[in-house]
Parts: structure tokens; sequence; C-alpha cells
């Protein structure tokens, strides 16, 4: 096109030879600039950055860190972050943190790892839950914080610790403990002793299960699967091809956002994933279902798996990071949360999620250089791209005439995901943003969009685009 223009300017002039060179030279700069990718508008009033972020390796559960607690995980996040951005503890203005799975004595874990990690005592910090998305609410958080002009410098993050999660006395035997503390004269307490019974030592463990309604996500996926036609083999070949994506990108060298983490008692550094196994299609398909027996699809294969880790973002304005001399990853454009039935549409949150956050920035599918989305299940992901894909589901539920469309597989999770590099609930969303970050350096492209379904119906579409400055290390 540039050469056509360039052409037609020169054959209707006929300048001198220079005049001819200046003239090309600029028609094609306007070819260039005809080409160029669509950017995306700035809604804050800030043009807010993501600057930089880290992780800890995500680890299986039970493994290297399992004698820690969490908020020792998470200050290694925090001080890992501080070290790759250079930048001084005091510049931080605000630490929002996100956690699932509490543990009891650091309730508020943002604050406990942040004052384990150094940070002045003057600096807020409070701890944000979400599901699978409590990172992705701590980085929307703040950016609001920043459009409205209350702080400058945010810390997101978050961390997921399952290897050592609460585990409760039952109802009954938390009563009567309450009683006994209460409890004046020896006869009171020997008369509340004497009415123990053994029901009363039966403990109440964590369970990733609805609320609503009692029904395990692993019980839920298989059931989706089941609804929009996902095979056994088409969930073992997605996970197969998750790990061997992994794989890859860790050989590569890809995973800069990673930071080594030394374990008290271990030798050596804690410095890669751990989970990433590249298995075959015969080894996959003997394992048994996991969840409804024995006709179920999902195994513990073609399921996330229990992770530990850790991860951190440093956010701030455009102007705010020029003036601390960073370069930023990307911009953080855009953003919207969605809820559904949490009973049978529980893991559906991308399906809806993806159209409402296209729609409003006036993009297609097309228009999305790499696609980030957070792996539960195998199932679920096919779940969610066969609903996207489907003139009923779009009639039915999004109130669309036609389908959203298939997006382009050769740029979806080209990293693998959760499924092969691990699911720490609250850490993946920064996990998403920088592997959406750096895949836009690494693969030349403009926008890249985040999504995940969470626990109680929900789910997260994010979109970021490139920064000018941006590199994947």
């Amino acid at each position: 096109m540039a050469s056509q223009v360039a052409k037609s300017f020169i054959k209707a002039a006929r300048p001198s030879s220079t005049a001819k060179f200046d003239t090309a030279r600029r028609a094609l700069s306007v070819g260039a600039a005809l080409q160029q990718k669509k950017t995306l508008p700035d809604k804050t009033g800030k043009n807010v950055v993501l600057v930089d972020g880290v992780r800890t390796p995500f680890l299986v559960s039970f493994t290297d860190y399992a004698k820690m607690m969490p908020h020792e995980l998470a200050r290694h996040s925090l001080l890992g972050l501080l070290q790759k951005t250079g930048i001084s503890k005091e510049i931080i203005d605000y630490i929002v943190y996100g956690t699932v799975i509490q543990e009891v004595k650091t309730s508020n874990i943002g604050r406990e790892a942040a004052l384990a990690a150094g940070f002045s005592d003057k600096t807020p910090a409070h701890t944000v839950t979400m599901a699978c998305i409590s990172s992705n609410q701590a980085i929307t958080t703040g950016v609001g914080m920043i459009a409205a002009g209350a702080y400058d410098v945010i810390v997101a993050g978050g961390v997921e610790f399952m290897s050592d999660v609460p585990i409760r006395h039952s109802r009954k035997m938390r009563a009567l403990l309450l009683r006994l503390n209460r409890a004046k004269t020896p006869a009171q307490r020997l008369s509340l002793i004497a009415s123990i019974r053994p029901d009363f030592f039966a403990p109440e463990l964590p369970a990733v299960a609805e609320f609503s309604s009692g029904e395990t996500m692993g019980h839920s996926a298989d059931r989706l699967a089941a609804a929009f036609g996902a095979s056994r083999a088409e969930q073992d070949e997605y996970a197969l091809r998750s790990h061997k994506l992994a794989a890859a990108a860790q050989q590569a060298g890809y995973f800069t956002d990673l930071i080594p983490v030394k374990v008290e008692g271990k030798d050596g550094l804690v410095d890669k994933d751990n989970g990433i196994r590249v298995s075959t299609p015969e080894q996959l398909a003997k394992l048994r279902p996991a969840f409804i027996k024995p006709h179920g699809t999902v195994t513990a294969a073609n399921a996330s798996f229990l992770t530990d880790g850790a991860s951190a973002c440093l956010v701030m304005s455009e102007a705010k990071a020029k003036e601390l001399g960073l370069k930023p990853k990307a911009y953080l454009r855009d953003f919207t949360y969605v809820a559904q039935d949490p009973v049978d549409q529980l893991l559906l949150g991308p399906a809806y999620g993806i159209p409402k956050i296209l729609d409003k920035a006036g993009l297609k599918l097309s228009d999305i250089d790499t696609w980030e989305i957070h792996e539960a299940f195998a199932g679920q992901i096919l779940s969610n791209l066969k609903a996207l894909d489907s003139d009923w589901f779009a009639q039915t539920y999004l109130g669309r005439q036609s389908k959203v469309g298939s997006p382009d597989l050769d740029k979806w999770n080209k990293w693998g995901g959760s499924l092969s590099i691990g699911h720490p609930f609250a850490a993946t969303g920064v996990r998403l943003a920088m592997h959406t970050a750096h895949r836009l350096v690494r693969e030349d492209g403009q926008i890249g969009l985040i999504s995940a379904c969470a626990a109680g119906g929900q789910g997260v579409a994010m979109l970021l685009e490139r920064h000018p400055d941006a590199t994947a290390n």
C-alpha cells in the first residue's frame, strides 16, 4: 500500500530526485501508520501501567515449601519485586494482597507479609479474597486507587499455601471448648468434659466446594464437560498440550517473572515450577475419574493440582513510572467482573467475561494478540470455548443474536497454564498478567486478554496493552 501511495505522489508532481525521495519516505511513513495495530484508550485519566511482576516458583503442595508459613512465601514475592524493579520500599504507598484459604494467625496476610519483608509500618495493606481471581482483584483495586487519586504506587499480589490449611474442630467441640473456657468451678468443668461424645472429635476439613450448593468444583467441572460434550480424550489432549507448552517455555527461559527462593533446610535454591510433567496420551488414558465414578471424565491429570506459591506486581501511573525511571511492561487498559449461576455455570466465567470486555472496548476476537486464560480443568476450558462458539449459548444466556466465535488457539496459553504451571489460587492472576505482558513482547503483539473463572460462579476479564518500553525480561 505504501509503495502505491508513493508512486501516485511522484507521478502527480514529478519533482527533483531529492524531493521524490522525501515524498516517498513520507508516503511510506503514512502507510506504516495506517498499518499500526489497534490501541486502546485510557479510561482512568492516569494511564495506569503494570511496571513489573514476580512470582515464586509454583510448587506442588507438600513438597519444598511444606514447612513454611504463607506470609513467609508472600514475603519472598514482595522482596523479589523490590529487587527486580530496584524500587525503594519507601516509594510504595499501599499494598493489596490476595489469599483464599486463610491462615488464621495472619488473617490480614498483606500486612503481615509487608512487615515481615521490612516495609515501613506506615505503609497500609489489606487483604482481598475472590477465590481464584483474588490477585486480579488486588490489581484492579490498585487501578481504582490510582484512578481516584488516592495513591500513586501500589503493590498487588497474592499467595496460596495448601500444604498447611486450617483444620477446625467440629462445631460441637468448638462450642464445648468455649463453654469450658467460661466455666468457673471444677464441677462445671467436669460436667462439660463428661458431655463429650465420639462425634465431637470429627474434624472439619476445608474443601474446594461451594457453600451454596455443597458441590465440589471437580464434580461441577465433570458435569459442565458432559453438558458441552467435552470428551475425556479432548480433555486429556488439552492437558497434554498445556504441559508440553509449559515445558517448552520453561526450557526456553521465558518464565522471567520467576524468582528463586531459599528454603530453610533445603540445599540450593528452589528455582523452577515442579508440576510440569509431559506425559503420553496412553498414560493419561489409564487414569481413573477423580470425582464422578466410574463414568466421569475429570482426572488428576486433566485438572489443576494443589499448589503453593506467591506473586506480586508493581502498579502506578505512566507519569510516575517515568518520574522514577522505570520502564513499564503494559498498560492496564480495562477490566470487568461477571457472576452467574454457581450451580450449573460455576466455571463459565470466561464465556461471560470475554464477550463483555470485548464489547466494552469495541474489539473483535481477531484484535486479541495473546490469550491468557486460567485453566482450572481441561473440561472447563473446552466448555468455555464451546460456549463462546455456540449460537444457542449466545442467544440463551448472553442476549446476543449470534455466537462470539472461536479464539485463535495459536495465540491461546502459548506458555502453558494452570494445568501445568500450577494454580496457587490467589497468586495466579499476577502470573496471567506477567505472561501476557511478556508474550506481547516476544510475539510482537499489542493487546492481550486475560480471563478466569472463580468459585461462587464468578469471573474476570482484563485487557492489557503492550507498553512501548516493554521488555520480556
